[in-house]
């Protein structure tokens, strides 16, 4: 696994951290957990968190309240996130979710396979995302470098761009429109 980005599980019962550990350990991905809402927000802002799976029902800080505040944070808007709830289906919840842009809701408790793969998915996508964020990120500073002393050149009168050759024909160059008008004056 290329990324050293870690997979948060967030749960305010020991047990179902343990268990969502154990499911996930087979997968070779780095795993962190929280067991509030609010360390969770800690631990996401720190950065380097590539999935985050997240309970729905916590005290003080429920697990859409994160959703919400994450959603609002430029680096952590595009974080994938998983919600698990123990109460059953619920619609309103449903709606809320995927609303706020969750990649899934599931039911406690999980089928192994099942999480496993998504998140496999979920979280092999979003390094991939990130990759090419990268990528566009460098090609851009490549083309701005490029791009930025032809910019320069062609916004001074007379310049020539680097590169430029003289006139086939060995005439000076003619100059701007304007000047062309004021020599014929």
């Amino acid at each position: 696994m290329p990324s050293d980005a870690r997979i948060l599980i967030v749960d305010d019962h020991e047990d179902t951290l343990y268990a969502l550990e154990s499911t996930l350990a087979p997968l070779g991905y780095r795993l962190a957990r929280a067991t509030s809402g609010d360390d969770a927000l800690k631990e996401v802002l720190r950065g380097r968190v590539g999935l985050l799976l997240l309970d729905v029902h916590m005290p003080k800080v429920s697990g859409l309240d994160v959703v919400r505040y994450m959603r609002r944070v430029a680096q952590t808007q595009h974080i994938p996130i998983i919600l698990l709830t123990g109460f059953g289906p619920d619609t309103e919840l449903a709606s809320a979710a995927f609303g706020l842009g969750v990649a899934d809701l599931m039911m406690k408790p999980v089928d192994p396979w099942t999480l496993r793969t998504k998140v496999r998915y979920l979280y092999d996508s979003h390094q991939r995302f990130q990759s090419l964020e990268q990528e566009v990120r460098v090609l851009r500073a490549r083309l701005e470098e490029c791009v930025a002393p032809r910019a320069t050149a062609l916004s001074h009168p007379g310049s020539r761009l680097p590169g430029q050759r003289e006139d086939p024909a060995g005439e000076p160059d003619p100059g701007t429109p304007e000047e062309r008008y004021e020599r014929r004056t």
